[in-house]
């Protein structure tokens, strides 16, 4: 036990039962970080004087020397229980980083046998060469011949979702990358044609804003100042340049993938795809292109879908900031107002009455075209048919009557239309036959259409309107008013309801066809749970408009036509809509242009759309177009549909649903037949991770470490507020006073899938992930003192089985077996249905619990002894170790790839074990449970054996029982299958709770009156003869003065609890605490004078013995 706040009390024998009911080997994992604490020291806290540290040097006190004899795990080696410092302090060793130098050919397999196994794990040589000679030796492909003709059942096809090719992968994507590559692995070691393909996308308008600020700040040049043509060229030139780091970070990863048939959204083939899906939209009359009110992102001059809207919650009047503006005039940080409800009058035609209406966006009252009244509305019943005179403007504005818009008990019951500027407006406009007019430019300007007010920016025009609107006299008031104010989610500008033409997909059908998917059971949406908003948006879905005003993009397969003696025939007049020709090329337009003329070529003129696709339109079709289609090539027909797909619940409508219905469509195929749908991932506070939060961190930084100079250096980079920066400033340096220690792939990946719990967002507390780091040196240590128990052991092709007939098994090589089988079967199982955490726990607890903490241990007196008489015994214990180490590491692999393969390299018999043996790991087959070779009597004997150990453990803690000094146990337990176990594992005792002897249900006068004891449970109690190895005095001493220590504090408190005015002074919460405190510390002196009553009392029974 680790020392406390007042030392360690060291209580009564019988005051000890809970110590001795810890968890069972088979028990779950515990904090990664106590991971080379757990049971090292579980039992003793004590630490070796000098001279016990010069006696064990020497060797005093050993029965029998052994050569060389290997240590590891040994609990409680001289050792003091380790404290939170102690872990810290082990996390930042770890940041110094060792000196690797990689000498292995790229592609080549690392030679192991030119460097001896180092001391400890080091990251970055385990995982050095590996990843280069997998993808070199062809492992990550598939053949499609070989795939074709396996059913469904035996095959793994998955397409990674497309990272955008503008960034880097933060800690969401690795944590797709680890659910990914370890389904893939999982699959291609079962023996299935796996293919796991990779791929970017062009990312629209990230990559083009990204590309614009860098000619900007390069040459002083806009987008329009070079040209279309040029600035693709430049576009394409940065993506060569830069575009490659993700590809990067994924083989740092370790994923799997096939890079062979690595894609790109805009490469040849998915253009052709996307060209061909257009086309077949059209012809079958899904596609059209219209003119209606739509979302326009004035930042970036284009038209966004509904679901890329980002709503924000005003209360009432707010004041925000518009990068598009120069700043408001009248706010000292150039904010502008929003939240408020203006109020103003119109006057009334031929009358001296005014109507007043009113608006949280007053600068459209430029593009009014009707003022709306409730047709029962008595106080208007004389307006109808009536007209408003505009003030700026003198246009007449007609009064119309609506029920469905006006609601007549809601302020004034008068509602200003404006047609062209908002949803409710425009479809009212359509019921009345209005004018639309529209009075913003692209950039978000007042056009022409506002004079006086042309060319100011919307929200200038917002504070100069009401000026003038005062100046009139028609200005009513305002007042806070509760609003959601739409947001571009890729630029953040505030959006403006705009008419525009673009082209739109009817979905009706396609979202159908998706939702009865879902609900007939074809498609399986995993968690359930998400079933729901599924049907909820594709029941609701409205058209899809898929055209962007951008340059960088699939460029939409469109051309205008006119004949060569035409004039004045406009492309953006709806009048001249049916000009538009849809088409594969050019070639192709002109041809159905000559149909829709009547003419030849010669006397046509075309001009292609320089709109470009939305980029979740050729997304949608990545699971087909990476395949070939719409060409029926060999990966088409072998490899689609694929069979999952994973991605993260956040584009479960951006990306999701559209591949579904896009699929179903054009292929009249689902896509895939399961979506995995993990959880967001958090930063531990439940933020979501964000650039400008300055929370992201890069794979990389847990991979190859950093330093806190670089942590703190992106929060400076980022948009935080002052305040914020100071705070993120410091919990990075609460967290990582050193920065972030090389912990490597696979302890990022294995400390991420911990985390995979459906359902929930993951509060990523990266310190428990870099805690894994220390398992991955656990893992490598414990096989490191593994191999030298095996240095002879010369293994087979089949030696699981021969070991499972020999008859030589002792019951610890049989738990050990029943153990791995019981481990293989629940992470078979929780691979199957997407448990990635219950998977890592399991195979965490098998390492950590089972081989460590009891084989490893039980084992060593076995090993050791080479007499011919325990030749049989050895080699049970020898195959056992290296079937339970080989198997365990196979079981492990999809987690962590990398370390896996370099320690299962080096196993003994590598090499040697036939023409069927692989040479990778990642080829071994996946284990599988053998249930005849479970047994849980085995098990339970173990568990019963280990209750005993952990109860000798404990009292030779409680006694301060040197290491080096081995105790007489007594167990009494139950007579039949208890005591049956205990004696079949006498010796397993002795090794591991340190004994001389132990003796099983003594007679009563055989057991010592100077006894430790622990009450294990109802069937078995432990007795340790302490007779001579106690110094009772000194422990009385020790005690007494623990004692004086815990009486002042209490004393003082029963004098504060019992001052007058307590119960009616303190608060409900600090009388229970207190009352909590009194309490415990009661109990503390108890538990004391008990101790020292005991002590006393041995101290009489040895002095009377």
């Amino acid at each position: 036990m680790a020392a406390k706040e007042d030392d360690e009390v060291k209580l009564s024998a019988m005051s000890l039962e809970n110590d001795a009911t810890a968890a069972s080997p088979a028990q779950g994992a515990p904090d990664p970080i106590a991971v080379d604490e757990k049971n090292e020291v579980e039992s003793t806290a004590l630490k070796l004087s000098k001279n016990q540290l010069k006696k064990l040097a020497k060797g005093q006190g050993e029965k029998k020397k052994i050569k060389e004899k290997p240590t590891w795990n040994q609990p409680g080696e001289g050792r003091k229980a380790k404290t939170k410092d102690d872990k810290k302090s082990a996390l930042s060793a770890l940041s110094q980083k060792s000196e690797y130098v990689n000498d292995t050919p790229k592609g080549q397999k690392k030679d192991l046998s030119k460097a001896p196994m180092a001391d400890a794990y080091h990251p970055k040589a385990v995982e050095a060469a590996w990843q280069d000679w997998w993808e070199a030796s062809g492992y990550y492909s598939c053949d499609p011949a070989s795939a074709a003709g396996r059913p469904r059942d035996e095959k793994f096809v998955m397409v990674i979702p497309p990272p955008n090719v503008t960034g880097s992968l933060h800690l969401g994507h690795a944590l797709t990358a680890a659910v990914e590559d370890t389904l893939t692995r999982w699959h291609r070691m079962l023996g299935h044609a796996t293919l796991y393909v990779p791929g970017t996308d062009h990312a629209g308008i990230a990559t083009q804003s990204v590309v614009e600020k860098m000619i900007m700040k390069q040459s002083n040049l806009s987008r329009h100042d070079l040209g279309r043509t040029k600035f693709v060229n430049k576009v394409w030139e940065w993506k060569s340049e830069y575009g490659n780091r993700i590809t990067t970070q994924l083989r740092r990863l370790g994923s799997s993938v096939d890079w062979s048939r690595e894609r790109f959204t805009m490469d040849d083939m998915c253009s052709r795809a996307v060209i061909e899906a257009f086309n077949r939209f059209h012809e079958d009359g899904l596609l059209y292109r219209a003119e209606r009110i739509g979302n326009w992102s004035c930042a970036l001059k284009s038209a966004i879908s509904d679901i890329e809207v980002d709503y924000v919650e005003l209360e009432g009047r707010t004041f925000l900031e518009v990068k598009t503006h120069k700043g408001n005039p009248n706010d000292a940080k150039g904010r502008y107002e929003f939240g408020v409800l203006t109020s103003f009058a119109y006057p009334v035609e031929d009358t001296e009455e005014t109507l007043v209406v009113a608006t949280t966006r007053l600068e459209t009252m430029l593009g009014d075209t009707a003022v709306a009244i409730h047709p029962d509305d008595p106080r208007y019943t004389h307006l109808h048919g009536k007209f408003v005179l505009h003030p700026f403007n003198g246009r007449r504005i007609p009064i119309v009557c609506d029920a469905d818009l006006v609601d007549m008990t809601f302020g004034t019951g008068a509602v200003k239309i404006t047609p062209a500027h908002d949803p409710n407006d425009y479809e009212c406009g359509k019921r009345h036959g209005l004018e639309f007019i529209t009075v913003f430019t692209p950039e978000g300007a007042i056009n022409h259409n506002g004079s006086p007010f042309e060319g100011m920016m919307r929200y200038d025009a917002r504070i100069a309107v009401e000026a003038a609107l005062v100046e009139k006299g028609l200005y009513v008031g305002k007042e806070p008013n509760k609003m959601r104010l739409g947001l571009c989610s890729r630029s953040g500008d505030i959006l403006e309801p705009m008419i525009t033409p673009q082209w739109y997909v009817n979905c009706d059908g396609m979202a159908k066809r998706s939702t009865d998917a879902v609900r007939n059971g074809e498609l399986k949406i995993v968690p359930a749970e998400h079933e729901k908003t599924w049907f909820q948006w594709l029941d609701n879905i409205r058209d899809w408009c898929v055209s962007r005003q951008l340059w960088w993009g699939h460029q939409i397969p469109a051309w205008f036509a006119t004949k060569r003696d035409e004039t004045g025939i406009l492309k953006m007049d709806m009048k001249n809509n049916d000009r538009w020709v849809v088409a594969r090329n050019e070639e192709d337009a002109y041809a159905k242009a000559e149909r829709l003329f009547g003419c030849n070529r010669d006397d046509i003129l075309l001009e292609r759309d320089e709109d470009v696709l939305d980029t979740w339109f050729s997304s949608g079709l990545f699971p087909f177009s990476v395949m070939g289609w719409p060409e029926q090539t060999d990966d088409f027909k072998a490899f689609y549909p694929t069979s999952l797909l994973e991605t993260g619940l956040d584009i479960l409508f951006f990306w999701v649903a559209r591949m579904v219905m896009m699929g179903l469509q054009l292929t009249d195929t689902l896509p895939f037949h399961t979506v995995y749908l993990h959880a967001m991932v958090r930063d531990k506070d439940g933020r979501k991770m964000s650039k400008s939060l300055g929370n992201v961190i890069d794979p990389l930084e847990v991979i190859s470490g950093c330093t806190l100079n670089t942590l703190l250096e992106k929060i400076d980079g980022g948009n935080l507020p002052p305040k914020e920066i100071e705070r993120a400033k410091k919990d990075q340096q609460a967290d990582f006073p050193d920065g972030i220690p090389e912990c490597g792939s696979d302890a990022l990946r294995f400390g991420l899938l911990a985390y995979t719990v459906q359902g929930r967002d993951v509060n990523l507390d990266m310190k428990r992930v870099v805690g894994y780091r220390l398992f991955c040196n656990k893992l490598w240590n414990a096989t490191r003192f593994a191999l030298q128990f095996v240095s002879d052991f010369r293994p087979t092709s089949n030696i699981l089985d021969e070991l499972m007939v020999s008859g030589k098994m002792a019951v610890r090589d049989k738990f050990i077996i029943s153990r791995l089988m019981a481990c293989s079967k629940t992470v078979n199982d929780c691979f199957a249905t997407y448990k990635f955490g219950d998977a890592q726990q399991a195979v965490y607890a098998y390492w950590m619990n089972d081989v460590c903490d009891v084989f490893l241990e039980l084992i060593k007196p076995v090993v050791y002894d080479m007499s011919e008489e325990n030749k049989d015994n050895r080699w049970a214990a020898q195959a056992s170790l290296w079937v339970a180490i080989e198997t365990g590491l196979r079981i492990l692999h999809p987690m962590m790839p990398f370390v896996t393969e370099e320690l299962w390299q080096r196993l003994p018999g590598r090499g040697t074990l036939g023409d069927l043996e692989p040479t990778s790991i990642m080829l071994a087959k996946f284990p599988q449970c053998n249930d005849s070779y479970r047994n849980m009597e085995c098990e339970e004997s173990m568990e019963a054996t280990m209750n005993i150990v952990r109860a000798c453990r404990s009292l030779r803690q409680q006694y301060s029982i040197a290491n080096a000094v081995l105790t007489h146990y007594f167990v009494k337990v139950a007579s039949g299958k208890a005591e049956a176990a205990a004696k079949s594992q006498i010796d397993d005792i002795k090794t591991l709770g340190k004994a001389v002897s132990v003796v099983i249900n003594p007679e009563e006068d055989v057991i010592s009156k100077s006894v430790g004891i622990v009450v294990v449970d109802e069937a078995t109690t432990v007795f340790m003869d302490i007779k001579g190895l106690v110094d009772y005095a000194a422990e009385i001493k020790k005690l007494e003065k623990q004692l004086l220590k815990t009486t002042g504090p209490m004393k003082q408190l029963e004098v504060k609890m019992a001052a007058p005015g307590y119960d009616d002074n303190v608060s409900h919460d600090i009388k229970a605490t207190n009352t909590e405190r009194l309490d415990a510390m009661k109990k503390k002196m108890t538990d004391i004078e008990e101790a020292i009553a005991n002590f006393k009392n041995l101290a009489a029974l040895e002095v009377l013995s």
